[in-house]
């Protein structure tokens, strides 16, 4: 007979919204440029010169990322850099620190940022997606950027998995080859078109944080481009000043390049559940309990938790609805209206063959 264990505890959650691309211009460490820089465009037709047809001052392409994500901050840049190679972020940085007239510079991914983090007002906004789109394109290229790499490693007698990743790629694009040998990262965003130096310029939290922490604290090394034009490889033991202050540093300390990805072999299978809550006391106590039973040797720890309101605003066919099967949508859509508000668990167990008929305990 299947044993049922009763969940109780409590647990305050906290919704982090996060500017998740890397920006650069906004504080003084290692910036290249604060409020006192003048404008851009007096440098346009040297700066046009030197990147040929990978610059781009017009209306289109400078109110492309003119916003962002958050829409609450609007600025507009003097250009925007559509780089095919590293040399051209980095040829663009030390032009503006050796200038006597530095600009602004910002990395912008898929623009997901929430305040302006990817916006250089009157400077040069680098499009990291034209980095990806050439890199996926050119097999050739002597990099392999675009095909991740996945290496087994053994450190201090430990084993240990890494894959090294391009800042501009997409997280879908290190899972799906990750998966193909097998392994996938221990913490990633539950969106996963993001670009890995974004969300490492931010935290990246997960539905994994509570156990593994967030996606920064699963990072063996990073290459990474600095304000001053240097491009400088750092981890834990070498470079470790930057190495920390990049990771979660919001692209104040450099533009993120390279990522070693922490990996562990991927889920046979998973268990999904969802739990529905109209009592918040009930919904925190369970949630507590389910986040303290986070050790990595616990085998009865889920894996994945997350929670999430269900509100009664806007269309009930938003992407949240995606989570519930259309059969359910109706009865959920109810339970809105009548609270107002109903509250989400997102579980996730991860199981094999052997522990098939364990995982629901």
């Amino acid at each position: 007979m299947e044993k049922r264990y009763p969940i109780s505890t409590y647990f305050v959650i906290i919704f982090i919204v996060s500017g998740l691309i890397s920006a650069m211009g906004k504080s003084k460490p290692y910036s290249i440029a604060t409020k006192f820089l003048p404008r851009l465009p007096n440098k346009l037709p040297s700066l046009l010169k030197l990147f040929a047809d990978k610059l781009h001052s017009d209306p289109g392409s400078i109110n492309l990322v003119s916003t962002d994500f958050g829409n609450i901050v609007r600025e507009s840049p003097a250009a925007v850099l559509r780089p095919t190679s590293l040399n051209d972020i980095l040829s663009l940085i030390k032009s503006s620190y050796k200038s006597s007239t530095p600009f602004k510079i910002a990395a912008r991914g898929r623009g997901h940022s929430l305040r302006g983090q990817a916006m250089a007002r009157d400077g040069v906004v680098v499009d990291m997606m034209s980095l990806r789109e050439h890199m996926m394109n050119n097999n050739n290229n002597s990099q392999n950027r675009a095909k991740i790499a996945c290496v087994f490693h053994s450190l201090s007698g430990k084993h240990h998995h890494y894959a090294d990743v391009g800042g501009e790629m997409l997280w879908i694009d290190v899972l799906r080859d990750t998966m193909e040998k097998g392994f996938s990262p221990v913490s990633f965003t539950d969106y996963l078109y993001l670009t890995v130096g974004g969300t490492l310029s931010n935290a990246g939290i997960s539905g994994q944080t509570f156990r593994y922490g967030p996606q920064i604290s699963n990072v063996h090394e990073l290459d990474v481009i600095t304000g001053t034009g240097e491009f400088m490889t750092c981890s834990p033991s070498n470079n470790s000043e930057l190495f920390y202050a990049v990771l979660g540093g919001l692209g104040q300390f450099g533009i993120i390049t390279r990522a070693r990805i922490a990996l562990e072999p991927a889920p046979k299978r998973v268990k999904w559940v969802r739990l529905l809550y109209d009592d918040f006391s009930a919904f925190t106590r369970d949630q507590e309990h389910l986040i303290s039973i986070n050790g990595r040797k616990q085998s009865n720890a889920p894996d994945y938790l997350e929670g999430l309101l269900l509100m009664n605003q806007g269309s009930p066919n938003n992407w949240r609805s995606s989570f519930f099967p259309s059969s359910e949508q109706a009865r959920i859509i109810s339970l809105v209206t009548k609270h107002d508000i109903i509250y989400c668990l997102e579980v996730a167990k991860y199981y094999d063959d052997l522990s098939y008929n364990s995982v629901d305990k």
